[in-house]
């Protein structure tokens, strides 16, 4: 378990969670901020990135386990993502839509930023979100970042405008 909250389990995610990441990549609402669902093939690499990242960074997107019943209904996690000619520490999310508007999100991110800050020493956390998408921004919002900067991302052949939310840690002196 990489992290724990009062109603949710972050871990690492599993081949044997590709239904329940299917039922979020491949659905068109779900991923509006990625100009459309995800096909059966992109799923699996989305997931093997993942598995990757664990290698690699020993961190990654995990599953969101719901506590009370032991379903996955997201992933969240911490990533290096380009941003300009730099690669910053982001904390992702992204639920099955059938959980939006419960708090998890948020729930999730925080718990990912206080693992960034205090297992991992980070010294700023970030979330690279598009700039429609408003649930989003909430989130990082009430993750205590702000807007920071601005960029155009070309990505599925669009152009897409994004946002930079920043949060530093504290120190204490």
């Amino acid at each position: 378990m990489k992290c724990e909250t009062e109603r949710l389990l972050l871990r690492e995610l599993e081949y044997s969670d590709i239904d329940a990441l299917s039922a979020i990549l491949r659905d068109e609402e779900t991923m509006y901020a990625y100009n459309g669902a995800f096909s059966e093939n992109e799923t699996l690499n989305w997931l093997e990135r993942q598995l990757a990242r664990y290698k690699k960074y020993g961190f990654g997107l995990w599953a969101v386990i719901l506590k009370e019943s032991g379903e996955m209904i997201g992933q969240c996690g911490l990533t290096m993502q380009p941003w300009k000619d730099k690669e910053l520490l982001e904390v992702g999310y992204l639920l099955n839509k059938k959980y939006w508007h419960m708090g998890y999100a948020t729930e999730a991110a925080k718990a990912c930023k206080r693992y960034a800050f205090k297992t991992l020493d980070a010294r700023e956390v970030c979330s690279i979100i598009r700039d429609t998408n408003i649930p989003s921004r909430r989130v990082a919002e009430r993750n205590g970042m702000s807007v920071t900067d601005s960029w155009v991302k070309h990505y599925r052949g669009v152009d897409m405008p994004h946002l930079l939310y920043t949060v530093k840690r504290e120190i204490l002196l």
